[in-house]
């Protein structure tokens, strides 16, 4: 891992903030990131204090002055210039995120894969930012709209996607000509140095101003002074729905904007005209992929009566075959938990369940010895539940399934819609009917709905989000670009009269 660190630029001991192309001494203490995939320490970092923050804000209140005057088309070229470089480091970027965060090493060059779309997206969108003309009743008047940046863009990340949200928000943030300000999860600092050292390359070379690309890195006392901090109209927040409330309420009561990226409680509907072998893939990827720590994770099963037996049995042979261990090794399925008290949530999850009246499948349990030294590796349980079970009703990051019965369509949407969260869903089936009757207004609530594929992997090219208590948000593709920007109206009279609205007359 040597190796990986000092390609990417990270030290024994780093600072924690940044205006893009310096580096400033944190203030604040000193903190250790641990690997879950062996329990050694990687790095130190340097916290972020008060002073810092206010030096990263008050470079990146320089820069928006200068940013926004860039040609959007001439942004997207410096944008393009991150995806090179993203390309050049996909590498040692996507092991870093693997050995950090704990996801197997082919989803860490997924999400690095992630950023480098997104920037190929951005690039595009530079030249489309387009606003539209309308027709004035008044003779002699033409109107039309046109989009602004809004400024600098706050972004409060996870860790369960240490680089790529960021990328989601920061790449459409630039070619709308805003500047923005990190403040990465305290769990996964490194990655966030690491891409501030890839973009302080790209941005050195293009004389981009200082205070374009910020960092902070810090604790929940940084989240707050974001939320709170008039200077930034937007805040994007990726997290915990008890989190983003915070948030929310904080950046609502100055009526700032808020991008909320909040929980979800992802369920997939298996019709009895599925086909089962593609559900099966789609059902235990969704469920076990980066060890049910993404927001899409699948969490409830809603299986037809008619055939829940034989699906069942099909899903507690599959979880038979997986493999956990080092995610770096990629012969292996499931990696490890973020941490400790990840584990903790867990297990008190499955004494929930149990006490509930819930009946385990597939038990779970803590894996102990050899290669599972940092005590944060979990057996992918599989419980049978009621929709009502108040575990059910809350997401814990952990893979742990919750499988249940319907009879009619309508009944599974019902069961599937019950639930604070509003994210991801899918249906599994071969029938039109029941496909096109759950993308209908009357069938799942959520911002992502699919048929005959699973609940997590979406592509940048849709916008992503949820509704409910996932926050109502949308980041990466379609028109979220909108959300950077303001809007404006525009008026031009160039006849020799003014008319005034409403035939009002008002001669002097």
């Amino acid at each position: 891992m040597q190796d990986v660190l000092a390609a990417l630029g990270i030290k024994a001991s780093n600072a924690g903030a940044s205006t893009g192309t310096q580096w400033i001494a944190g203030g604040g203490k000193e903190i250790s990131s641990f690997s879950p995939v062996d329990g050694k320490e990687i790095a130190k970092v340097t916290l972020a204090n008060e002073e810092a923050y206010e030096r990263v804000i008050k470079k990146a209140q320089e820069a928006f002055a200068e940013w926004r005057m860039y040609p959007s088309p001439k942004r997207g070229d410096i944008v393009r210039q991150v995806g090179e470089a993203l390309r050049k480091y996909k590498e040692p970027l996507g092991k870093l995120v693997s050995y950090e965060m704990g996801k197997s090493l082919q989803e860490g060059y997924g999400e690095v894969q992630e950023m480098i779309d997104i920037c190929d997206f951005a690039v595009g969108l530079s030249r489309q930012l387009h606003g539209l003309t309308m027709h004035s009743e008044r003779p002699g008047h033409r109107m039309y709209e046109q989009w602004h940046p809004l400024g600098i863009v706050g972004i409060i990340s996870a860790f369960n996607f240490p680089v790529a949200v960021w990328s989601w928000n920061t790449m459409l943030a630039w070619v709308c000509g805003d500047v923005c300000i990190w403040k990465p999860s305290e769990k996964t600092p490194l990655c966030a140095i690491a891409c501030q050292n890839i973009i302080s390359e790209v941005f050195q070379a293009n004389n981009v101003p200082e205070g374009v690309c910020g960092l902070v890195i810090g604790e929940a006392a940084i989240g707050e002074k974001i939320a709170n901090d008039p200077r930034i109209p937007l805040v994007s927040a990726t997290g915990s729905t008890r989190m983003g409330k915070a948030v929310g309420a904080a950046v609502g009561a100055r009526l700032g904007r808020s991008l909320l990226e909040l929980g979800g409680n992802n369920a997939i509907i298996i019709s009895k005209d599925a086909d089962l072998d593609i559900a099966i893939v789609g059902c235990v990827f969704g469920a076990v992929g980066t060890a049910g720590q993404r927001c899409t994770t699948t969490r409830r099963l809603i299986i037809h009566e008619s055939i829940y037996d034989a699906f069942r049995d099909k899903l507690v042979a599959a979880y038979k075959q997986l493999r956990i261990g080092d995610p770096l090794d990629q012969n292996n399925h499931v990696g490890p938990l973020i941490d400790k008290g990840a584990v903790e949530q867990y297990q008190k999850a499955i004494e929930k369940c149990k006490a509930e009246g819930g009946r385990f499948l597939v038990e779970g349990g803590v894996l102990d010895g050899a290669g599972y030294e940092s005590g944060c590796y979990v057996k992918p349980a599989v419980a049978e539940a009621q929709p009502h079970f108040e575990i059910v009703q809350h997401e814990t990051f952990a893979p742990i399934l919750y499988l249940m019965k319907y009879n009619t369509l309508e009944e599974a949407i019902a069961i599937q819609n019950g639930v604070p969260q509003g994210l991801s869903s899918s249906i599994m089936t071969l029938n039109l009917r029941e496909a096109e009757s759950f993308l209908s207004s009357a069938g799942s609530d959520c911002g992502i709905a699919n048929v005959n594929i699973g609940t997590s992997g979406a592509e940048i090219g849709g916008a992503f989000g949820g509704e409910k208590e996932t926050g109502g948000g949308r980041e990466s593709g379609s028109d979220a670009w909108r959300v950077y920007m303001r809007r404006q109206t525009n008026t031009i009279n160039y006849s020799t009269q003014l008319p005034l609205a409403q035939g009002i007359k008002f001669d002097l």
